[in-house]
């Protein structure tokens, strides 16, 4: 008798999985890229001396900062290398792109005097941003006093670029208002030179600066706040470097605030620890 045939099973072959990153942790990294690039092409606009790109693209840069770090942590896309390059980039965008444009704008005409105020703005930056990456992995001292949640030390990266423009800002809006010869003032290199150094005193500072990660708002603020946001971005829209000088003047205007909402809460955990450190009667 004859065997029977021997029947084959047919199984497809499978692909093999891809290794790599997902989409979504590379996402905050594409985003700070796009940051790069941004302050990269401001300082090409500078040199063609077209000053509302170059400044807009710095605040193009200061929006894409303020969400890339918080698209990392609600993806969960956190890492090393990813905080490192957001540093670098913010020292590209924040700290040698702003004073490049201030020196082409106005601090060339005061010669090689003009360039030091820039040197200082953008090493104060660097030295600001290694602080922060160190500080990163330095834990705090168990028997100190906990530091309040919601501070920055010295004035942050992107706010300090926004105050360093400031004077483009004015200068752009009261040439918009027919004002020149105002606008001519706030163009001597001097302003933009104390300007730059009193900011880069700012950067390496230990004054506490509202972060606005974690303010409360009182439930009767919340109103007049959305109103007033609502107000801002009209300003905004009809006249953008008014509003942006304006969000100069109340970022200044509000670290005497932010002081003394730090000690006063500094002071209330100083109490609270030496009440946990009493013995009990």
């Amino acid at each position: 008798m004859g065997q029977a045939p021997r029947r084959f099973r047919f199984t497809p072959r499978r692909r093999p999985r891809l290794q790599g990153l997902s989409f979504n942790r590379l996402l905050p990294n594409l985003l700070t890229m796009l940051g790069l690039c941004a302050g990269m092409t401001a300082i090409r606009f500078a040199i063609e001396d077209r000053w509302e790109p170059a400044v807009t693209l710095i605040v193009v840069a200061a929006f894409i900062d303020g969400i890339d770090g918080r698209l990392a942590r609600l993806l969960q896309a956190t890492s090393r290398f990813g905080a490192e390059f957001d540093s670098l980039s913010d020292f590209l965008c924040f700290g040698v792109a702003p004073a490049f444009i201030l020196y082409l704008w106005t601090l060339h005409d005061a010669r090689g005097l003009g360039f030091i105020p820039c040197l200082l703005f953008a090493a104060c930056m660097a030295l600001r941003l290694a602080r922060f990456n160190a500080a990163i992995d330095v834990p705090d001292a168990p028997d100190s006093v906990p530091r309040p949640a919601g501070f920055f030390t010295g004035v942050p990266a992107p706010a300090g670029a926004g105050l360093a423009l400031f004077p483009i800002f004015a200068s752009l809006t009261l040439e918009g208002w027919g004002l020149e010869g105002l606008a001519g003032a706030l163009r001597h290199p001097i302003v933009s030179a104390v300007l730059l150094v009193g900011i880069a005193a700012l950067l390496v500072s230990t004054l506490p600066t509202w972060s606005f990660k974690k303010v409360k708002i009182p439930r009767e603020a919340v109103l007049p706040l959305m109103l007033g946001a609502a107000a801002y971005a009209a300003l905004l829209v009809a006249e953008p470097w008014a509003a942006l000088a304006a969000a100069g003047f109340l970022y200044m205007g509000m670290i005497p605030f932010s002081l003394h909402s730090y000690r006063r809460k500094m002071e209330a955990a100083r109490q609270a620890q030496l009440t946990e450190d009493q013995p009990a009667l």
